[in-house]
């Protein structure tokens, strides 16, 4: 049977990305409000206007198509879809086969050894992935409103890798680099390792099947448990990765401004946002992998087997 054979590396990565893929189209317009929730407050002297102007995610979302048209919940959809497939297919598709080196192959598998691959993963997915990523918060974050005649900062996903490498240098596309690896790393480490552990252990005390309801029942938790994790440094590299030049030294200085400016509540701005987008996220890319993994196996194994 296919589902008894073992998926290899590249099966897993292929169903990764594209599973990543799904989950975004699904998810995005979250993902946006998110963005326009987090980046709030950042401008001191407009704080006031831009407080009543997004309430809650989707207070966000109506605000966004009611001012700037329903195209603006996907405003950098396709940077979304390329950082997927550069970022998800390594981060996660690589996950087991990492785990798996640590471990030397040995079947009992720690805690210790799964946070490591999974915060090895996540840094080599923001090494492939990181413009991707710049381009797609820029998008996200930028107000355009039709009646205005207010001017697009970016009108293509070509023209905004070339405007940014233009005026900012190549290093402006891996801007926020750092503050990415530390989101991702502990993003990485819930995500996958809770996920992980959690269908493990249902598996185990046979409290389900290894279907579509155990799937989803880790996938909601590891969606949980990241944006608990994650929210402080994610709002910091939304902020670092859409600011101008000059305006923060660095990561670390951001994060000082925010908490001096506005104080620590700031790090958990768009929270909800952060915990519907993660939570179905996690929910249909979990789902999505496990189903794309066996379909792929599935054919895979009907082209080996005699007709």
């Amino acid at each position: 049977m296919a589902a008894d054979l073992a998926p290899t590396a590249a099966v897993k990565v292929f169903a990764a990305g594209t599973a990543g893929c799904v989950a975004d189209l699904v998810t995005f317009p979250l993902d946006t409000a998110k963005v326009r929730l987090q980046i709030q407050g950042e401008s001191r002297p407009s704080q006031e206007a831009q407080k009543a102007k997004y309430r809650g995610v989707f207070g966000t979302i109506f605000t966004m198509v009611k001012t700037e048209g329903p195209r603006s919940l996907y405003s950098g959809l396709v940077a979304g879809l390329q950082r997927q497939m550069s970022f998800a297919s390594v981060r996660i598709g690589l996950y087991d086969t990492i785990k798996q080196v640590y471990s030397r192959g040995s079947e009992n598998i720690g805690i210790g050894t799964r946070l490591l691959a999974g915060c090895t993963t996540g840094a080599m997915a923001v090494a492939f992935a990181q413009p991707t990523d710049v381009v797609k918060v820029r998008f996200q974050a930028q107000v355009c409103l039709p009646k205005s005649g207010s001017v697009r900062r970016y009108h293509s996903t070509i023209d905004a890798y070339k405007t940014i490498a233009r005026d900012e240098g190549v290093k402006g596309l891996w801007k926020g680099c750092l503050p990415n690896i530390a989101r991702n790393a502990i993003v990485n480490c819930c995500e996958l390792v809770t996920y992980d552990v959690i269908k493990e252990l249902i598996l185990k005390h046979d409290l389900m099947a290894d279907n579509m309801p155990c799937h989803f029942t880790a996938a909601f938790a590891a969606g949980f448990c990241t944006t608990v994790a994650a929210s402080p440094v994610d709002v910091v590299k939304t902020r670092f990765m859409n600011s101008a030049p000059g305006k923060y030294s660095g990561a670390l200085n951001c994060a000082v401004t925010m908490l001096i400016k506005e104080g620590p509540t700031a790090f958990y701005k768009g929270f909800m946002p952060s915990f519907l987008r993660l939570g179905s996220w996690n929910i249909v890319m979990f789902v999505s992998y496990e189903q794309i993994k066996r379909t792929v196996m599935r054919y895979q194994q009907s082209w080996k087997s005699p007709l």
